[in-house]
């Protein structure tokens, strides 16, 4: 019979607590096999049986909140889509298009920072970790880029409300 790997030994301790954290059986499997995956794919992870183990609960909940995280920036991006969308109402399609157009005009810097914490929902510190730069920097940019984004927007509605009265 062939020997079992440290990861073929570990799989019912890892099952178990996949379980714990979990909140059903089918997440909890995928999370392990996510995990396992993860774990035969690293070059980095521990050889020795007694230290595989954290290392595998560690991959199994980073894993998980991760998921969690991803979850709740969706959950909050289609909450307020469908806030916007029922305040504004089915006439401002124009105003949405309008405004991804406006979005498109801005440098990259500017469409960064807006879309990691306007649109992605990270928080100042998260988006500040992503873009390798202090927490202020990223409030300073995300005003100038908020302000510029609505410069852009009332200055198109403006245009076109002229437009509209000279007809």
């Amino acid at each position: 019979m062939a020997q079992l790997t440290s990861i073929e030994i570990l799989l019912p301790e890892l099952r178990a607590y996949a379980i714990a954290i979990c909140h059903s059986r089918h997440e909890a499997e995928d999370l392990v096999q996510d995990a396992v995956e993860r774990g035969l794919r690293s070059d980095r992870k521990p050889t020795l049986l007694d230290e595989l183990r954290p290392w595998m609960f560690r991959v199994i909940r980073n894993l998980h909140y991760d998921e969690l995280r991803k979850r709740r920036v969706r959950r909050e991006y289609f909450a307020a889509e469908k806030r916007l969308s029922t305040e504004t109402g089915p006439s401002d399609t124009e105003r949405d298009v309008l405004i991804r157009l406006a979005f498109e005009k801005l440098p990259p810097e500017t469409r960064e920072v807006l879309c990691l914490v306007d649109i992605m929902g990270l928080k100042y510190a998260e988006a500040a970790k992503v873009m390798d730069v202090p927490n202020g920097t990223v409030m300073s940019r995300i005003s100038r880029a908020r302000k510029a984004l609505l410069e852009i927007v009332d200055g198109a509605e403006t245009s076109k409300q002229e437009a509209t009265r000279k007809t």
